[in-house]
């Protein structure tokens, strides 16, 4: 699944975690690929499995694409 990095980096701003937002805008490229990004996703702390809950729950509106 592939989902916009600003859109992550505004998700977790919004939670409040300012350290993983950090992180995924220095490591990540524009588009991120959780099939392709799982292990550098872990790396920051962002669990593939939640991390798509909240997708699914609406948390990133229609930035979500298959």
């Amino acid at each position: 699944m592939k989902l916009d990095k600003d859109e992550l980096v505004r998700m977790l701003r919004t939670e409040g975690d300012n350290g993983t937002a950090d992180q995924v805008e220095e490591r990540f490229a524009d588009q991120i690929d959780t099939d392709r990004d799982g292990d550098a996703l872990a790396a920051v702390g962002l669990d593939r499995t939640q991390l798509m809950s909240k997708l699914a729950g609406g948390g990133f509106g229609t930035t979500l694409t298959p």
